[in-house]
C-alpha cells in the first residue's frame, strides 16, 4: 500500500469498514492494492487489508468476501516492526512447486521499518480440506538508516531457466530486484548490494525528480513503487507506479512500463530509455472519473490478458475501487490499456 502519512490511518479505516458488505460487485468493490488469480473456476483477490483481503468471484464481475488470510498480525511482524497492528499491504499471490506462495509487505506508516514475509497454502478454496495458509515467516526487511531501499510490495518472478526472483521496493533507492532460493521461503544473494531496476531519478547522483508533495521526509521523493512484471512472448514486462496514492481525490497514481528480454538486464521504455534512470512509458493514468490509478497486477485467462488495479473514485469521495481492464498489444508489442 505503500506510503501513507499517519493522517491516513483513519482514511483507511473507513474504506476497510465498506469492505464488510457480503457480496459487491466490479467497480463498487473498495479494494487497494489488488492481485489476482485463478483456482479451476473460480477467481481469487487478495489485496491491502487487516490480516490481507481475500475476495472470490466466478466471473470477476460479482465478489463475495472470504475470511483473511490471517486472523491476527503475525508475531514475528509485530516483533520486528514497532506498531504494526495486523494492516498488512500489498500481497502478491503466484503458484508453484504445487502450492500457492503469498508474499506480503508489514510496515511502518512512511518509514523503511517494513518487511515482505511469506505463506503458503496447496489450495485457496477455504471449503477443501487441505486449505490452510502456513506461515514462513520474513524473507527480507529494510532498516531506517542502513538500507537505502524500503521492504514491501513484492512480486515473485521465476526467469525462464527457473531462477527465481523477487522485485520489491517503494520510495527511497527506487525498485529493487533480490535472486531467491528455490525453496522461495529466503533470499540468495547479498541483500545490501541488489541492484536498482526502476527509480524516478536520472542518476545516481540525484535525489528525486519530483515535489515533496507532503511525502514522509525519510522516504525522499522519489515517488515510485508497486513493481509487478509479467512475461509475454520475447519480452518481460515491469509495470510500476509512480506519483502519489491513498489521498482520495488527490491521489495522483499512474503506471508506466518498461521491458527487457532478461529479469537481470535493463528494462527500457518506449523510447529507450532506462527505468532505473527515470525510465517509464505511461501506461493508464487517473481522469475526471478516477482520481489516481495504480498498484497493478497483470493477469492472463483464456488468452486474454488483464490490469488488475485499484482508482480513486472522484463520485465517491475518492474511495479506492478494484478496475480491472482487458490488455491489448500495439504493432510494437507494447500494452494499451483504456481506462
Amino acid at each position: 500500500m505503500k506510503l501513507l502519512k499517519v493522517s491516513n490511518i483513519a482514511w483507511i479505516a473507513v474504506f476497510v469498514a465498506l469492505l464488510s458488505a457480503k457480496s459487491l460487485s466490479a467497480q463498487s468493490t473498495i479494494v487497494h492494492d489488488p492481485v489476482m488469480i485463478r483456482e479451476n473456476s473460480t477467481y481469487y483477490l487478495f489485496a491491502t487489508g487487516l490480516g490481507i483481503d481475500v475476495l472470490s468471484s466466478a466471473d470477476m464481475i460479482n465478489w463475495t468476501k472470504e475470511k483473511p488470510v490471517f486472523e491476527s498480525g503475525p508475531q514475528w511482524a509485530i516483533d520486528a516492526v514497532p506498531g504494526f497492528k495486523g494492516h498488512i499491504w500489498a500481497p502478491d499471490i503466484s503458484y508453484h512447486n504445487g502450492q500457492y506462495y503469498l508474499y506480503y509487505s508489514v510496515s511502518a506508516f512512511g518509514k523503511n521499518t517494513s518487511c515482505i514475509g511469506v505463506a503458503t497454502n496447496k489450495t485457496l478454496d477455504p471449503d477443501d480440506p487441505g486449505f490452510k495458509w502456513v506461515d514462513h515467516g520474513k524473507v527480507i526487511q529494510s532498516f531506517p538508516g542502513q538500507t537505502e531501499w524500503n521492504a514491501i510490495d513484492p512480486n515473485l518472478v521465476v526467469d525462464r531457466d527457473g531462477t527465481p526472483y523477487l522485485f520489491f521496493g517503494s520510495f527511497w533507492d527506487g525498485l529493487k530486484r533480490v535472486k531467491m532460493k528455490h525453496d522461495l521461503l529466503s533470499v540468495d544473494e547479498d541483500a545490501n548490494a541488489i541492484p536498482t531496476v526502476a527509480s524516478r531519478a536520472k542518476s545516481s547522483d540525484e535525489t528525486n525528480t519530483s515535489s515533496v508533495d507532503e511525502n514522509a521526509a525519510d522516504a525522499g521523493v522519489n515517488a515510485i513503487e508497486a513493481p509487478f512484471v509479467f512475461q509475454k512472448g520475447d519480452y518481460y514486462y515491469f509495470f510500476a507506479s509512480i506519483d502519489f496514492c491513498c489521498r482520495g481525490v488527490k491521489s495522483s497514481y499512474k503506471m508506466i512500463v518498461g521491458r527487457s528480454k532478461s529479469l537481470t538486464g535493463k528494462f527500457v521504455d518506449k523510447d529507450g530509455e532506462n527505468m532505473a534512470q527515470g525510465g517509464g512509458s505511461i501506461v493508464l493514468q487517473g481522469d475526471e472519473n478516477w482520481h489516481g490509478v495504480g498498484h497493478n497486477g497483470v493477469v492472463s485467462f483464456d488468452g486474454k490478458d488483464y490490469l488488475v488495479f485499484h482508482g480513486y473514485d472522484a463520485k465517491d469521495g475518492g474511495h479506492p475501487k478494484l478496475l480491472i481492464r482487458e490488455i491489448t498489444w500495439d504493432a510494437n508489442l507494447w500494452p494499451v490499456v483504456e481506462l
